[in-house]
């Protein structure tokens, strides 16, 4: 087990202490540091465009909540529908103001998010929607047309007042109380909502605080979506909470051009900032060396990586190229967590460098911790994710037996603490596979992540979803662990946009990869080179045949909407074949 305790609260926890909600927090600033720039956003990635003070946010905050409040005496939960800009910023604070319940979603905008959306609202049952002028008649149209729906009263709350402030009636938010819902990314039939109360919030976003040495004068760039865990709870909360300027760019400003974000941290100076590990691959990649040039990242003392597998190579291969610019290795921030535990379970210091680990690749397929010899046949390497801030706890624990692990065993995570959310919203089915007790020492409850790893030296290692572990002959695999291989083999094959999963042919577990083909390389790929290529890496490195190999068109590969991989999703459109494949080869 590790544990926070000896992370003592230091300076600058008084308004934790004395808090009951980020209401209280926003109020303090807007009475002793009203013109300070709260947030900056930038709507093409670059140009400077509306801005909020602490007196200025608490204003449209008080305007939203007196007009939710004026339509019922307890609001419950509030649907929203926002672009990336500060008009969400206000709603979802304007909803805490108001006792509400916030739901952050995303305006509908393609097709195959239809299905998924629909289920979150239906699952929400809120009464109220809130949105931008600009998308109004549009979703209301949308909803017009949905069962169930039709009855949703929308709001636009930029066309609210500023005189609705002057309405608003203090909430008696509690900490237990709840803060928002927020819906994780995964199965479009059945979306789970997590009940994220206002404690959990504040002490997720203290463990933040401390965790990454955050100042009043620190500075946050961020591109990350509002509905995520982590574009909400680090990219928009978090500089509130610590009273330090937030600087936002849209998400398809940073897909469209990686650069703009190094740019505005550059620009900015930049302490924190931080995404998941496709982000900084997708800097290397698809930067310039005339856009690397206009950089210096010296500032950025924070740059945490989570949300996905951290990949090692991603990280030397960053840190190399962005050296000459300021940046320095030690400077990353490997980090675990999850909407579960808010967001932050575990992570090091900001002065340390990342924790990495060459592990014996066939021990771990056996769930055993073993360091890689130089007679290893196959060495797998793992990044750190530091330890739990606080009160946190994890502990690692046999999924099946429920019993502790030892160090040289790879478990289930088992977390515990403040940051914990009470469960799934509308879902009581689930607590009892959301949550355990240790059968050898009675602990508990801990949250069961579903996720695979083990504590070596005090530093977490995660190494898989357990749900997603492909076992062939009795050996388990890790399923991204094949992609990358796969990914690698041949050139012209989409990095983070493939899958490998198993299908029973003649009642054996049988291995099939299907990977995206990049756009330029639709008519020019070597088809049965490519496949070849993809066979034999796989064999090398894995020591398995691959039965099948699926070569599909760019953007094919189902993703939830933090950009992950839904491989289960991408198994059931493989057997119904509905992928969209450009070839397809089977032993």
């Amino acid at each position: 087990m590790i544990d926070g305790r000896a992370n003592v609260m230091e300076q600058g926890d008084g308004l934790y202490r004395e808090s009951r909600s980020l209401v209280d927090i926003l109020r303090y600033r807007a009475d002793h540091q009203p013109e300070r720039t709260a947030f900056l956003f930038l709507p093409d990635g670059e140009a400077e465009g509306a801005s909020l003070t602490y007196r200025g946010l608490d204003e449209r905050a008080r305007a939203v909540a007196g007009h939710l409040q004026a339509l019922a005496p307890r609001v419950g939960q509030v649907l929203l529908f926002y672009p990336s800009g500060l008009e969400f910023i206000t709603a979802f604070l304007g909803c805490l103001y108001a006792g509400a319940a916030a739901v952050p979603l995303y305006p509908p905008r393609r097709v195959q998010s239809m299905a998924r959306l629909r289920a979150i609202v239906a699952d929400a049952q809120a009464p109220l929607a809130l949105t931008t002028s600009d998308q109004l008649d549009a979703l209301a149209r949308w909803a017009s047309r949905e069962p169930g729906l039709a009855t949703l009263q929308w709001i636009a709350t930029d066309a609210l007042p500023d005189s609705r402030a002057d309405a608003w009636r203090p909430p008696r938010n509690q900490r237990e109380d709840l803060a928002y819902i927020q819906y994780t990314s995964g199965s479009t039939g059945t979306p789970k909502g997590v009940m994220v109360s206002h404690g959990n919030l504040l002490h997720n976003s203290e463990c933040l605080r401390q965790a990454f040495e955050l100042t009043p004068q620190s500075v946050s760039v961020t591109w990350l979506p509002n509905f995520h865990d982590m574009g909400l709870v680090d990219g928009i909360l978090q500089p509130l909470y610590g009273g330090f300027l937030g600087v936002i760019l849209p998400p398809v400003s940073f897909l469209l051009t990686p650069a703009c974000w190094l740019q505005a941290i550059t620009r900015y100076r930049a302490t924190h900032a931080g995404a998941p590990n496709f982000a900084y691959d997708l800097c290397v990649r698809r930067t310039t060396p005339a856009q690397r040039d206009t950089l210096d990242l010296s500032s950025w003392v924070g740059a945490y990586n989570g949300a996905e597998p951290v990949n090692r190579d991603t990280l030397e291969r960053f840190a190399e190229q962005f050296r000459p610019y300021g940046f320095q290795r030690h400077y990353f921030y490997p980090c675990y967590g999850m909407a579960e535990a808010t967001l932050i379970v575990s992570g090091g210091r900001v002065s340390d460098a990342p924790v990495y680990l060459a592990a014996d690749a066939e021990a771990l397929e056996a769930h055993r911790v073993v360091e890689a010899g130089p007679s290893a046949a196959r060495v797998k390497h793992l990044v750190g994710c530091g330890h739990p801030w606080l009160d946190t706890r994890v502990v690692i624990a046999d999924p099946e037996a429920l019993t502790r692990c030892d160090a040289k065993r790879v478990g289930e995570i088992w977390v515990a603490g403040s940051s914990v959310t009470t469960g799934y919203w509308n879902r009581p089915d689930l607590q009892a596979e959301t949550f355990g007790w240790l059968a050898d020492t009675g602990e508990g409850p801990f949250l069961r992540t579903g996720d695979l790893g083990f504590i070596r030296n005090g530093e977490l290692f995660v190494t898989g979803r357990i749900k997603d572990v492909i076992i062939i002959r009795g050996m388990n695999h890790y399923p991204q662990d094949i992609e990358q291989t796969v990914q690698e083999s041949y050139p012209g094959l989409r990095p983070t946009c493939g899958a490998a999963f198993t299908i029973e042919v003649d009642g054996r577990e049988r291995l099939v990869v299907v990977q995206e083909v990049e756009r330029s390389h639709l008519e020019s790929l070597e088809v049965p080179a490519a496949i070849r290529a993809i066979r034999q890496a796989v064999a090398n490195e894995h020591g398995l045949q691959v039965h099948t190999v699926a070569l599909v068109k760019p953007s094919r590969i189902p993703k939830t909407s933090s950009d992950k991989v839904q491989r289960r999703e991408c198994r059931e459109q493989f057997l119904q074949g509905t992928l969209g494949l450009v070839h397809t080869a089977s032993e």
